[in-house]
C-alpha cells in the first residue's frame, strides 16, 4: 500500500536565466553581493537560477545591471 503522506516532487520548476550587462564598478556594496548572490562573477556572465520570490527580490534591486533572458 502507497504511503499517501509522501509530499509529490514537482519535476516542471521554473527557472529564470539572468545575464550580467552592467559593471558593477563603482555601485554599492550591498548591490555587489547581491549580483555574487546571483552567480555572476565578470561581465556577460550567465546565471540559470530557480524561480523563486527571493531571486526575483535579487534581480529587482540590481535591475539596472542585468538582463532577464
Amino acid at each position: 500500500m502507497a504511503d499517501t503522506n509522501t509530499p509529490k516532487s514537482d519535476t516542471t520548476k521554473s527557472t529564470v536565466h539572468i545575464k550580467l550587462v552592467r559593471s558593477i564598478n563603482g555601485t554599492r556594496e550591498s548591490h555587489r553581493a547581491t549580483v555574487r548572490g546571483l552567480g555572476l562573477r565578470k561581465l556577460n556572465s550567465e546565471s540559470t537560477l530557480e524561480d523563486t520570490p527571493s531571486v526575483r527580490g535579487m534581480i529587482n534591486k540590481v535591475s539596472y545591471l542585468v538582463k532577464v533572458l
